[in-house]
């Protein structure tokens, strides 16, 4: 049961604690509401002028030749990589990916559209940048662009005139369209772009940076990544900017420049084809062309019209060898060419690749050469020379033209072999025809050169229309899947968040400042204070109130707690001999905390009820009683107490004020400030003072000094049945409640009890339940929070 009992008294602690918490920073609810009316104010003026900030975005789609495409090596590709065995997808759009983040592209991207140079428009409060084309004029640098900097206000001035500012040292000059001028050290040029002007008071800023500025400045605005999707192609484009049509220009721009850049790369090659084809051409054409004038004079000398119906049945056998030494021959000259450009061609340098040789491993053999040239100048992009990867492939490339020479030889040789065969049967054939003519043998002769050279320039035309088809007929390096554009809302700054942080921070701004507030307060602040630090009974709080004496019939909050003290007092005294008189002193730690105040209100209160009441102000050395009745004008006409302490002869009831005013009961103000208060009070002749004041009356109130200031009240205390210690909220150190702490411990007042003063019930709970209970309530009224707070627990009836 007793258990039980603890539990519920922690709980009701605990939830007066949080009550107390709770309103103690409710009564400035005020503050609350003002500090979140004031941030959100200052945040709508910002969203109302910040910059704003667009998200663009963009998507291509890759194209990969070197990927396999079909077969079973496609199959097996993509089994690998669905397994996560491979990465060659993925390596090649990370590799592409960083072609594209290249300095290189964003720098003809910046050089295309000037992006070194940032137009603004001024405005009231800030400025809109806006674009190069939506400009009424340019203005060019007539100098390297990768150093200039200058920072420029440009105002229109007439028809053909501009005041131009240099902001950087407030140098001014006057300009005029298409003409160079100096600011400076540098020389400009303004060029008209519009017919029509905008009116004179606009003004636009100007700001050039060098260029290696601007392609850092975009390059960090553009994030570039590939899709979530291992084998995907897709490489995804976002840049973040205030100007919306300047990032889609951006995007758009180095999408389109790094298309060109891989239509440039393939074409090198094919370009390479055709140069050698065409260089080719020009030297068989001249051997054609001996031949035929070869052929022409032989036949014109020798009278000769058509001799083939005649050597025909002669020749039909020799037809196929001729047809086979026609084939090797044709293969040792394109042997011949390709060894007389290998010679001539430095390592490292693309090749033709399928001129109509027959043996497919020299081909593929060119092929790889090729591939491998491609690889390392695609690598040298973002590479230099003494990079480890660049000097593998040029070791592959040496490696792999030895092999093209050895292969040519070999080749070579065969096809020499093969000729030597075809040409020793030919021989015999020879010997079977030897009845032909001569000159039926010598044209044939001729005319067998002729034919090889003109299949061999067949050849060469039909390998440059297969090149120039193949070079036409290109595909395309990307599929531009979404083109840029902006979404609409922006991103920065965001109006729900930037609202929300407002609201949070002008809640935590106050709270903030009344944390500190009340951890820095040293004040005390309720009963709570004493009763945890001192530990002696709270009799009463008397509320914070415009008057200063309780008047008669009053039922204000202020005569309410003078009530409650009054009835607890009797609670002091036990119930032993009720009706000896009564002797009351009021102390406190230091001055100010309002003892004479509570001394002079509690005797009128005791005065209503009937009782016969002495006020005795004994605070000798700060008298303050008769100020608070409204009678100072006594002190001129009577004697006080301190007269008393000096002549002790006087009889007592001369010093005695009889029902001075309007008040029901007598004063002993304190008298004359004497030079040596407690040598007055040690010398025992208060002590008669108060024995009279015992047989005369019911109540003895004793205004007395302040305990940590002098030692008068100590001097004295043996004379009291309660001793009534006030304490001024907001006023008195926590610390010096150790004062009373050590006179309560020790004993050196007698009967102490406490009295909390000035306390003011609108701040909650924790600062007092309350009074006005009935109706003629003066006193301070609850408002804000606190009074819901009340009105609630009367709905509700919480006790």
């Amino acid at each position: 049961m007793e258990q039980k009992s603890t539990n519920i008294k922690d709980s009701f602690e605990e939830e007066i604690n949080l009550r107390q918490l709770f309103e103690q920073y409710a009564y400035y609810w005020k503050w609350f509401i003002l500090s979140i009316l004031v941030i959100l104010s200052l945040a709508l003026v910002y969203l109302r002028y910040s910059q704003k900030s667009y998200i663009t975005t963009a998507k291509i789609l890759l194209k990969d030749e070197k990927s396999a495409s079909a077969g079973e090596l496609a199959g097996i590709a993509e089994l690998s990589n669905s397994l996560g065995f491979g990465g060659t997808r993925s390596a090649f759009v990370t590799d592409q990916i960083e072609v594209l983040s290249s300095r290189r592209l964003m720098r003809k991207v910046v050089d295309q559209h000037h992006l070194n140079i940032v137009y603004s428009l001024k405005g009231k409060i800030r400025s809109s940048e806006v674009l190069q084309t939506e400009m009424p004029f340019v203005i060019v640098p007539q100098q390297n662009q990768d150093t200039t900097k200058l920072n420029l206000q440009v105002k229109l001035a007439g028809e053909d005139k501009l005041n131009v500012t240099n902001l950087f040292n407030g140098e001014k000059t006057i300009a005029s369209f298409d003409k160079i001028f100096e600011i400076g050290s540098h020389k400009l040029q303004i060029k008209r772009t519009k017919k029509n002007l905008p009116d004179n008071g606009v003004t636009y800023l100007i700001n050039i940076i060098p260029t290696n500025w601007a392609i850092d400045a975009s390059l960090k605005s553009i994030s570039i990544t590939p899709s979530k999707e291992l084998q995907s192609y897709i490489v995804n484009f976002s840049m973040i900017t205030s100007t919306r049509k300047k990032a889609e220009l951006i995007l758009n721009s180095l999408i389109d420049v790094y298309n060109a850049d891989l239509t440039n790369d393939k074409m090198r090659m094919t370009r390479a084809t055709s140069d050698f084809i065409n260089k080719r051409l020009l030297l068989i054409s001249k051997d054609l062309s001996g031949a035929d004038e070869e052929a022409a004079e032989f036949k014109s000398a020798n009278s000769m019209v058509d001799m083939a119906t005649e050597a025909g049945v002669f020749l039909n056998t020799a037809s196929d060898n001729d047809k086979k030494v026609l084939e090797y021959k044709t293969q040792l000259q394109l042997v011949d060419h390709m060894n007389d450009y290998l010679k001539k061609q430095e390592v490292g340098k693309l090749l033709p690749s399928n001129i109509g040789l027959q043996d497919m491993s020299i081909v593929s053999t060119i092929d790889g050469y090729n591939k491998l040239v491609l690889e390392r100048d695609d690598l040298l992009k973002t590479a230099s020379e003494q990079n480890p990867a660049v000097i593998a492939l040029n070791e592959n490339i040496q490696e792999s033209s030895i092999n093209i020479r050895s292969a040519l030889q070999n080749y070579q040789r065969v096809t020499k072999l093969a000729l030597g065969s075809i040409q020793q049967k030919s021989n015999e054939i020879r010997t079977r025809i030897s009845s032909i003519p001569n000159q039926e043998q010598g044209f044939k002769k001729i005319s067998r050169q002729q034919q090889i050279v003109e299949s061999l320039y067949l050849l060469l035309l039909q390998k440059r229309e297969e090149s120039e088809v193949r070079a036409a007929a290109t595909p395309d390096n990307l599929k531009i899947i979404d083109a840029a554009y902006e979404i609409g809302q922006p991103v920065a700054p965001k109006k729900s968040m930037v609202l929300l942080g407002a609201l949070v921070l002008g809640f935590l701004l106050p709270l903030i400042i009344l944390y500190l507030k009340f951890l820095l307060d040293n004040k005390i602040h309720s009963r709570k204070d004493i009763e945890d630090i001192v530990k002696i009974p709270v009799l009463g709080e008397i509320p914070t109130a415009e008057d200063t004496i309780v008047h008669l019939n009053d039922r204000s909050s202020l005569a309410e707690a003078f009530r409650i003290l009054r009835t607890n007092m009797s609670f002091m005294f036990g119930a032993d001999n009720k009706e000896a008189s009564r002797v009351i002193f009021v102390t406190s730690t230091i001055s100010g905390e309002g003892k004479s105040f509570v001394t002079t209100n509690l005797a009128q209160i005791l005065s209503m009820s009937g009782k016969k009441v002495l006020l005795i102000g004994a605070d000798i050395r700060s008298p303050k009683v008769l100020d608070y009745l409204g009678l100072s004008h006594l002190q001129h006409t009577n004697v006080g107490i301190t007269q008393f302490l000096i002549n002790p002869d006087m009889d007592v009831d001369n010093i005695i004020i009889k029902k001075p005013g309007n008040y029901d009961f007598d004063v002993v103000y304190s008298g004359y400030i004497a030079p040596n208060p407690a040598e007055l009070l040690m010398n025992g002749h208060f002590d008669d003072v108060i024995k009279y004041a015992r047989e005369h009356y019911d109540y003895i109130l004793v205004d007395t000094a302040p305990v940590s200031l002098v030692t008068d009240t100590l001097l004295i205390a043996h004379n009291a049945d309660l001793t009534l210690y006030v304490s001024r909220v907001n006023y008195l150190d926590k610390r010096l409640l150790q004062v009373p702490r050590e006179l309560y411990v020790d004993g050196k007042l007698k009967n102490l009890a406490a009295v909390v003063n000035d306390v003011d019930f609108a701040r909650g709970y924790g600062y007092g339940y309350g009074y006005g209970y009935g109706y003629g309530d003066k006193g301070k009224k609850k408002t804000g929070l606190a009074k819901v707070w009340l009105d609630l627990k009367d709905r509700l009836n919480i006790k």
